[in-house]
């Protein structure tokens, strides 16, 4: 990767070189949780989700956001939820009357998935679905189905707000997770605009971690299952923007390893100034740690803690100490803040930027 990075703090810059304003849209995070609380809403989600506890709820892997989204949802139902949580690439056969199904796509047209979804709905199950109105797949639940359309339009790989929302909305319906969607799109949209374009990058939090980011490979470790699905979702984000490969992983599974941590442990900040510069590009970049903390609490802070004596130099994400949110909320704010990150580097790079098949919505 060839970084510009004076690219950073030019506004005008920026701007210029995100002819697709896909600076704009991820910054439309808070509007999509928004949005989809307005449609579930109209679609009396409430009401017609008013079924008792269900069996099951099973979450439909598809490709796209719809992985991270689906870690993310596990990993905060994972702790107190009273009915067992399915994950799953297609609805598993023996789904019935009792059991909720959920999915998100951005694939109006993924046909595994309608199959498999209008088989859900001909057994009886409760299916919520995150999807374009158009197409098999929301012919496929067409009046035996909850959908809940996209309102504010923004590429597919910057929808994962949209999706979180309409997962959090289903999960506090059925009384399996509390979470505060309204307070999420304000925490979203508090993140937007303190890493706004015009913010220079010594106060701006993604353009900062776009930095530390840039001429290294990334090392997402979590420090509880929460951080890591959104260091999934951040490694999705760096390669669909940046084309930067990110290892994700659960710290003590990280700790498994020990070639890479030990590689990790020893990697700082400071360059060989000897180094030839014509090499660089057959070098592998160097590896720095983030470590990744949403949740709190004695458990939390105990692992914290053994992480910073393991790697003293490796950057600690915790977004707790920054809000005052729930994990939700505070899991939402991170992965925007690297989504945004990614954004900057790809523009920074060349990666992405120009015109391109999104076109902002008007203001």
């Amino acid at each position: 990767m060839v970084l510009d990075d004076t690219i950073l703090d030019d506004p005008a810059r920026l701007t210029e070189a995100d002819g697709s304003g896909l600076l704009r849209a991820t910054a439309m995070a808070g509007a999509q949780v928004r949005s989809t609380i307005e449609a579930a809403a109209e679609l009396e989600l409430s009401d017609r989700l008013d079924i008792g506890r269900p069996r099951s709820l099973v979450l439909i892997v598809r490709p796209g956001v719809s992985h991270s989204v689906t870690k993310l949802l596990t990993a905060l139902l994972a702790p107190s939820c009273p009915v067992p949580v399915v994950v799953s690439d297609v609805v598993p056969s023996w789904v019935g009357a009792l059991d909720v199904v959920l999915a998100h796509t951005d694939d109006p047209y993924d046909r595994e998935l309608a199959a498999s979804l209008e088989r859900a709905a001909r057994y009886g199950a409760t299916v919520v679905l995150s999807a374009p109105p158009d197409g098999p797949v929301a012919s496929s639940i067409a009046g035996r189905g909850l959908l809940l359309a996209p309102r504010v339009l923004v590429p597919p790989e910057l929808a994962f707000p949209r999706a979180l929302a309409a997962g959090l909305l289903t999960a506090n319906t059925l009384g399996l997770l509390v979470a505060d969607v309204e307070g999420l799109a304000d925490r979203l949209d508090s993140e937007a605009e303190r890493c706004h374009l015009g913010h220079e990058s010594f106060v701006n939090p993604a353009k900062a971690l776009a930095l530390r980011i840039a001429d290294h490979t990334p090392l997402l470790w979590g420090l509880d299952h929460v951080g890591v699905a959104v260091g999934h979702h951040a490694g999705y984000a760096l390669g669909a923007h940046a084309a930067i490969v990110a290892d994700v992983a659960e710290y003590r599974q990280a700790l498994a390893r020990p070639a890479l941590h030990r590689v990790a442990g020893q990697s700082g900040d400071e360059r060989n100034i000897f180094a030839d510069p014509d090499d660089s590009e057959t070098e592998a970049p160097p590896p720095r740690v983030f470590l990744l903390a949403v949740r709190t609490g004695p458990a939390a802070d105990g692992a914290r803690y053994r992480a910073n004596e393991m790697l003293p130099s490796a950057d600690v994400l915790a977004p707790a100490e920054e809000i005052e949110a729930d994990d939700a909320g505070c899991a939402a704010a991170l992965a925007l803040r690297f989504e945004l990150a990614a954004v900057y580097l790809g523009l920074a790079a060349g990666t992405i930027g120009g015109t391109g098949r999104y076109t902002p919505v008007p203001a």
